[in-house]
């Protein structure tokens, strides 16, 4: 995702792997991924509080075979185009035989992830796995459901099944238009934080990669977060990580520091971020490299500007708060006069 025009913006705006920083044993959460290498999907990361009304199905065999039309098939899913391309894999567009519903199945290649190391102690598998056990626990209306897990042992790959909605990333739009109208920014926003406020509140989950690229806008206007490959989830409310999340240029100035940093105000952060790109077409602290823009994050006064609508400005001030400790909380956001100015309060709710 392109932040701005100069040549160090992939570096800094997208996920970058090689500069986390290793939790070993300080985080605060269950380590349940011991022997990479051999497990497979584990169940859940905690003692879940699952809104899930079908549970999702893990399939342990893999069939590929080839549709009376010639394309190719895994199981019942018949393939018929790619959508997307990830660092961990590829997304592509299936459809069921059986019933024809499209699904949006995320592959990816076990044994090239397991030679990633992202720590000491993990491999790009970690996460992965990681992801699967938190979505096996969603379901929201402003969150990517996950319907199926197809994971073979005997196979290479694995093969996440999601819900397929007709969308474009937001990363997408703001390449196309520059930046969003308020109205439009204001709507969209509002389904960011009802998704956050269900992740944070009612299931305990960080996800720590909050940005546009992981914004779908579906075409009747509804958003649905994505990508939980950052995600973490907590037995209790202590949200302590060490570990830097995905992007440079989203990530909270406290989390440059070698202490440990509360997960749900990094989001929150991040979520502030997504905001001033909507409204005015870039991010707040970017600079020509990696290093001078960990500088702004962490040094760099707030500019926005003169143009924006004061409880907007207002808004963004509490989500970009340096201090943490005074930053704004998603709750108090929900309520923030600049979002409850349209169509009423945020839609808090869990299915």
């Amino acid at each position: 995702m392109d932040c701005t025009s100069n040549p160090f913006s992939q570096d800094c705006a997208g996920s970058d792997h090689s500069r986390r920083q290793d939790d070993g044993e300080k985080l605060s959460y269950r380590n349940i991924f011991v022997d990479m290498e051999e497990q497979s999907i584990p169940c859940t990361p905690r003692t879940a509080q699952a809104c899930k009304k079908i549970p999702v199905t893990v399939i342990t065999s893999v069939k590929h075979s080839k549709h009376s039309n010639g394309r190719k098939m895994i199981n019942e899913y018949v393939k018929e185009r790619k959508i997307n391309q990830g660092s961990y894999g590829r997304v592509v567009l299936y459809r069921n035989s059986n019933d024809g519903i499209p699904y949006a199945i995320k592959v990816v290649c076990k044994s090239r992830l397991r030679k990633l190391r992202i720590t000491q102690s993990e491999t790009a598998m970690t996460d992965v796995l990681r992801e699967v056990s938190i979505l096996k626990t969603l379901e929201h209306p402003n969150i990517i459901n996950l319907v199926e897990v197809i994971d073979d042992q005997k196979s290479d790959y694995m093969y996440m099944v999601l819900e397929y909605v007709e969308s474009s990333c937001m990363s997408k739009i703001l390449e196309t238009k520059g930046h969003i109208d308020e109205t439009s920014a204001r709507r969209y926003f509002k389904d960011v934080i009802a998704g956050l406020i269900y992740l944070h509140h009612h299931q305990n989950i960080v996800h720590g990669d909050i940005k546009p690229e992981n914004v779908l806008v579906t075409t009747s206007g509804r958003v649905k977060i994505v990508d939980f490959s950052f995600g973490h989830a907590f037995e209790d409310d202590n949200d302590g990580l060490l570990r830097c999340p995905g992007t440079p240029a989203f990530t909270a100035p406290e989390c440059y520091s070698d202490t440990v940093y509360h997960g749900k105000a990094a989001d929150t952060w991040a979520v502030g971020v997504t905001l001033y790109f909507m409204v005015v077409g870039c991010c707040p602290f970017l600079a020509d490299s990696v290093p001078e823009t960990y500088d702004k994050i962490v040094n760099g006064p707030l500019s926005l500007p003169e143009e924006l609508n004061p409880d907007l400005k207002d808004l963004l001030q509490g989500l970009l708060c340096k201090d943490p400790t005074q930053r704004i909380t998603l709750n108090s956001a929900a309520e923030h006069p600049w979002m409850v100015k349209e169509g009423g309060p945020v839609p808090i709710n869990c299915l």
